[in-house]
């Protein structure tokens, strides 16, 4: 019996419901691992039809398309090594979330996902149904259990697999990034391995996905939880594993172990490859964004310029007569620094114009928040304008702190495509402002350097849509309202428990309040990358109409 075996792992990014470039992809991978001399090659979950699908699997035709294509891919890969690839599978009127594997022209196994997650971003058991537990698949010298995602977060799949024979476990995966996952993955599978005593090989797929972003960082773990090797974090690699025999049974060759990034730099990495890929995989390619001399258009012109490359980013700067010199000139340092275009497209006449409009109806009545936000969605429209002509998606700018209490102005400042920010609290972003500036990886397409002026990250953020406009004239400092949005809407937290870390209780009532009575903005809001476990959109799921509050 032969004493090694080589597979091929393939770490790569599908796109939701391409079924031929998906294919053509496998094809790629599974010749390369051929070259290589491999016996398995072997792509990630629901592969084929790239990954979360959503409601897009409950259409049969989609789902007949999807498992056509892994037949044809068993046929033209039959002179060869083996290859396993995630796919749906329809059996009758029960849909399955299955791992195909093909050899000699023809799909000799399935497996079918045991544990369907119905957490977080998950809605499996919508659609899918449970398979029951399968037995390891014979490839070649080695049987290989084949925990499917889901199924390796607990004991009894993979164990069940060792009892019935398995010799190593292959567990593929479509599991989406969230800030220091990696080290949550890590500890669940360290535990498969001590209970089962096999050899674990964790093969996770990579790319943006609406608002998700997998991020990669494939491994493989020999008994006693030992890393024998490291795939990088947000980078699609195809790489050959070799697995040895010996006394003790089969074991992973030592290979390359990626040197794993800081959560700041896994943040900026996932939202960089977050827009580039909705970018991509939606067919722009070019960006537009208003420049206002702060902090949150800063940070997003940093990430169009290294996801997108600088000349693919335009910058415009839209001031008003609130618009200090100040803010023009640390705008145009930014769009200097990063290499971008700047336009500059004053918005007082507009404004003058719409004011004489409406003066008819609101004569007698004093100026209120209603004038600031003219302000705020005229500049949406010139940059819808400029986005419609030139065909240049347009960012959003808010951070989670004012996504969370609306101080986002709907079709306002809100109004875009894409927002790279979205789960980014204001704290963090100056953070991953200052990071950006001290760190600089091959990946980034823009300058290395302090491309954010020290002063942007230091001036008391403002909107300037008035005489003397600062944040935190109605909202407490960023620290202060960043740890109660953690409490209140991350950890789900009561008004009582925030009170209790001596922030005072009447401003947790108001945050709270803001926090619920803005549903009705995030439902409209554009999407962004998902980086915490706690984002808006399918991680936390509310009521637009809500009078409850926590008065207890």
């Amino acid at each position: 019996m032969a004493d090694t075996f080589r597979i091929t792992l393939a770490q790569l990014n599908p796109v939701v419901g391409d079924i031929r470039a998906n294919a053509e992809q496998a094809r790629a991978a599974w010749a390369a691992g051929r070259d290589a001399g491999a016996g398995l090659v072997a792509l990630t979950e629901m592969f084929i039809t790239g990954y979360q699908i959503q409601d897009l699997v409950r259409k049969r035709a989609f789902v007949a398309d999807a498992m056509a294509a892994i037949d044809r891919l068993a046929a033209d890969c039959a002179d060869g090594p083996a290859l396993a690839i995630g796919g749906p599978f329809l059996n009758g009127n029960r849909l399955y979330n299955g791992y195909h594997v093909c050899a000699g022209g023809k799909v000799v196994a399935r497996v079918l996902k045991h544990k369907l997650p119905n957490t977080d971003v998950f809605d499996e058991v919508r659609f899918y149904t449970p398979g029951e537990i399968h037995g390891p698949v014979r490839i070649g010298p080695l049987r290989i259990g084949m925990p499917v995602c889901e199924d390796a977060w607990s004991p009894d799949v993979a164990e069940a697999q060792a009892e019935s024979g398995a010799e190593v476990l292959l567990v593929p995966n479509g599991s989406p990034y969230h800030r220091d996952k990696h080290d949550e993955r890590l500890g669940h599978m360290v535990a498969r391995v001590v209970e089962t005593g096999l050899p674990l090989i964790y093969l996770n797929m990579v790319g943006g996905q609406d608002d998700q972003v997998f991020d990669g960082g494939s491994f493989g773990l020999n008994p006693g939880g030992k890393l024998a090797f490291q795939m990088p974090d947000f980078v699609a690699e195809t790489r050959h594993v070799d697995l040895t025999r010996g006394e003790d049974g089969w074991r992973i060759a030592d290979g390359a172990v990626s040197p794993r990034p800081g959560s700041l730099e896994q943040d900026y990495h996932a939202m960089c490859l977050g827009l580039s890929d909705y970018l991509r995989k939606s067919g722009f390619s070019k960006v537009v964004l208003g420049l206002s001399g702060g902090i949150d258009s800063a940070i997003v012109a940093a990430i169009a310029a290294d996801a997108l490359g600088p000349d693919n980013v335009r910058c415009v700067m839209l001031p008003s007569r609130y618009t200090s010199q100040a803010s023009l000139d640390d705008a145009a340092g930014v769009a200097r620094a990063l290499g971008t275009k700047l336009d500059t497209l004053p918005i007082t006449g507009p404004v003058e114009a719409v004011t004489d409009t409406l003066a008819p109806l609101f004569d007698g009545l004093a100026p209120d928040l209603t004038e600031e936000n003219m302000q705020s969605r005229l500049r949406g429209v010139l940059l819808m304008a400029l986005s419609n002509k030139f065909g240049e998606m347009l960012l959003t700018t808010g951070n989670k702190s004012e996504v969370a209490v609306g101080y986002s102005t709907i079709y306002g400042d809100m109004a875009g495509g894409y927002n790279p920010i979205k789960d980014l609290y204001k704290t963090r972003v100056f953070d991953i402002c200052r990071w950006r500036n001290a760190n600089h990886r091959d990946w980034m397409q823009a300058p290395a350097g302090a491309v954010i002026p020290p002063q942007i990250i230091t001036k008391p953020p403002t909107a300037e849509l008035r005489e003397d406009q600062k944040d935190e004239d109605s909202l407490p400092p960023y620290p202060v309202l960043d740890r109660i949005l953690t409490m209140l809407v991350d950890e789900d937290a009561s008004v009582a428990e925030v009170a209790a870390t001596g922030i005072d209780r009447a401003t947790v009532e108001k945050i709270e309040h803001l926090v619920y009575i803005s549903e009705y903005k995030r439902y409209q809001a554009a999407p962004g990358a998902r980086l915490s476990k706690r984002s808006f959109w399918l991680d936390r799921r509310y009521p637009i109409v809500n009078r409850w509050r926590d008065r207890t």
